[in-house]
């Protein structure tokens, strides 16, 4: 039951929590607060002293009010609410004294900071600040750090907020930043001059209020006011990140976090956020058709030709790749079907039965996590696989739940009991388990895609029902669910989907090795695997250049927008489709996406409840027998698990970094 005060606020009375702060109370008076260090979700430092406020019947001196609560306040004479001021002579030259000391040291070049236009410091020193200063000595400088190939340090600008080591500790789970020296020789400094191992880190160029932390790929290329702003979703892994994409003409130049409680709160990973390298090389602008083993340019009329003589009258299969748009799935699974012919998107070998959304999406959110006291992960490596689902797992044992874990020991930033690395260890679990705590079981791809695949997923439906929890089964690829939705599957899997196929249209699968016999026309966006197999290549294009529907790991449609344009002669996914559709003359229904997008609710209701998670009914598998076996966590290298991604030459250095990272050191003889 919440401890509700009443609190006047510059004359307005609002009831909250009496564990507010002040700050938060502010903010439901809607009064804005000018803040550097205090940040929502990290704990509260109160060293920059820029929120302060007047307490009426206090202390003569203005609060911190980051650092009070509202049930610290004492009511006034006669027993009337608190009172708090926000603009009171008092608070304005403290906060003009504080600009003024925050400014002493830091040097003043704007014009060419690569923060410039998106600083906080330069907005409040503009909103509170006072034109002059009293200070003549010469400036302090610092030295730069070497954060690694990510982050770029100015640490001159560095007002000591602290922002930057609270999250790396916090949130990312590593100690390798701190402050070291008092008074005016403090400085942010790291650990033996470590650069950060982490996949969580970019986000600290996102909380740095200065330009002491910024983007060390995006720097100078672009002034925010250049830029053309698109929310969207992401697809590096099956979380669906919220994100938005700024452009520059045609250019992706930078990716950012936006806000979503329920997602990705307002995290990304390093994947996310810097992949936009990727999106510029390797691409296919251009329809080729293979002669004599070689490929050769051609026009759309002779590729979609050529395309449409090779699939008629012959076996077709369907084979889906990891970063479809639903729309693009329904209309290959809609042509492929009326030839006769078969769909499948578990091109990994997963196990995830038709039709069961309980089975292959599971009944738990990812906000559940949150309130979770017990949490079984299992098969799975989600500091790897979701970093920022990662983040949220260790937020909820920073709060007292507890971790176990079934599979490979591997360093999740928090600590957990490692139940057992096999089957078994699952099976006994099981067993054994009783209703208790709010719990929930995360159940990864590595578990789920070998042969017993569907014996492991009865065991851990067993064990989240047993528990009296809630499964969430952790997708690695993003367009998964949402191809599962619409039926993209084949009774047998995948054998049996390519099992005597003569043709196989690849709707960009390029983690799947297709032998040599079958003619094979590659739709996809990026020179890679599939491209190279492919006898007819269609260019299409990639997740930041059409509009999509993507659902991600916990079963929410979320709706991807276009930032740009696909380069050259590429198109977007369903529209190709559609245009080989009228070639073999099986013309599809629709002509736009909006028509396709309502053929595609229409059989599909739940996809119109964009941002919504469904309620998918609990229908537990048959109780099976696993083998006796170790589970492999699905995901070898965080940084190269998709064509985007092997084509970012940043990502690469990445992956060069991190295994030589883990390469043990040799003593010298």
């Amino acid at each position: 039951m919440a401890d509700l005060k009443k609190i006047s606020i510059d004359g307005k009375l609002v009831e909250v929590d009496g564990a507010m702060t002040l700050i938060q109370a502010c903010e439901v008076a809607g009064v804005e607060i000018p803040r550097f260090c205090y940040h929502e979700r990290l704990s509260i430092a109160g060293n920059c002293r820029m929120c302060l406020v007047e307490v009426v019947g206090g202390p003569p001196k203005p609060a911190a009010s980051c650092a009070m609560q509202v049930r610290d306040l004492r009511p006034g004479k006669n027993g009337e609410p608190p009172e708090v001021k926000t603009n009171s002579p008092m608070v304005k030259q403290a906060r003009e004294g504080v600009m003024e000391f925050l400014l002493i040291n830091h040097p003043l070049d704007c014009p060419i900071c690569d923060q410039g236009g998106e600083c906080d410091l330069q907005d409040q020193a503009m909103a509170y600040g006072v034109d002059f200063s009293r200070y003549r000595e010469p400036k302090r400088a610092s030295e730069n750090l070497d954060l690694g190939p990510l982050v770029k340090t100015e640490m001159t600008r560095c007002i000591s907020c602290t922002r930057c080591v609270r999250f790396t500790t916090e949130v990312a789970g590593i100690h390798q930043m701190g402050q070291t020296g008092r008074g005016e020789d403090a400085e942010i400094t790291s650990y033996l001059n470590e650069t950060l191992d982490s996949n969580l880190q970019g986000n600290i160029i996102d909380l740095c209020p200065v330009g002491a932390l910024t983007s060390k790929p995006y720097a100078f290329t672009a002034r925010p006011w250049e830029l053309t702003k698109t929310e969207t979703v992401d697809v590096m892994d099956a979380l669906g990140s919220n994100i938005r994409v700024d452009t520059k003409g045609r250019e992706v130049m930078r990716i950012i976090p936006r806000n979503n409680d329920g997602v990705n709160e307002e995290w990304i990973s390093d994947k996310t956020r810097f992949v936009w390298d990727g999106l510029r090389r390797q691409r296919l602008d251009t329809p080729y058709i293979r002669e004599a083993g070689k490929l050769r340019k051609a026009s759309w009329g002779e590729a979609l030709a050529a395309a449409a003589r090779a699939m008629k009258g012959r076996k077709v299969a369907g084979l889906v790749g990891d970063l479809a748009p639903v729309e693009a799935v329904f209309a290959l699974t809609d042509l492929v079907g009326k030839l006769g012919g078969k769909v499948e998107c578990r091109t990994d070998g997963a196990k995830l039965p038709a039709g069961n959304r309980s089975a292959y999406v599971g009944n738990a959110a990812i906000a559940d996590i949150d309130t979770a006291k017990l949490i079984w992960i299992v098969g799975s490596n989600p500091r790897d696989e979701a970093p920022v689902l990662n983040a949220r797992i260790r937020k909820a044992w920073s709060l007292g739940a507890e971790v176990r874990l079934i599979g490979q020991p591997v360093d999740l930033t928090y600590d957990y009991t490692h139940v057992g690395a096999g089957r078994d260890a699952l099976v006994k679990a099981a067993a054994a388990a009783q209703p208790g705590s709010p719990c929930v079981v995360i159940l990864g791809q590595g578990a789920i895609n070998e042969a017993d695949g569907e014996a492991v997923l009865s065991q851990a439906m067993k064990l989240a029902e047993a528990s009296g929890g809630g499964l969430l089964v952790l997708h690695t690829a993003a367009g998964r669910v949402g191809a599962m939705d619409v039926g993209a599957t084949t009774e047998g899997g995948l054998a049996a989907a390519i099992e005597g196929a003569e043709v196989i249209y690849s709707l960009g699968a390029d983690e799947v090795e297709i032998a040599a016999g079958p003619v094979v026309i590659y739709q996809g966006s990026h020179g890679d695997r599939g491209a190279h197999r492919a006898d007819i290549i269609l260019p299409a294009a990639a997740y930041t250049e059409e509009a999509g529907l993507f659902v991600n790991t916990e079963g929410r449609p979320q709706l991807a927008l276009r930032a740009g344009f696909p380069p050259g002669e590429a198109k977007e996914n369903w529209a190709i489709l559609r245009a080989l559709s009228a070639e073999l003359g099986a013309t599809q229904p629709w002509d736009s996406l909006g028509q396709l997008r309502r053929a595609l609710v229409a059989a599909q209701p739940h996809l119109a409840a964009i941002d919504m998670v469904p309620e998918n009914a609990w229908a537990p598998l048959p109780l099976a027998a696993p083998a006796k076996a170790d589970f492999r966590n699905a995901v070898k290298d965080f940084y190269l698990t998709n064509p985007i991604a092997r084509a970012s030459a940043l990502m690469a250095e990445l992956s060069r970094l991190a295994a030589a990272r883990r390469a043990q050191p040799m003593a010298a003889e």
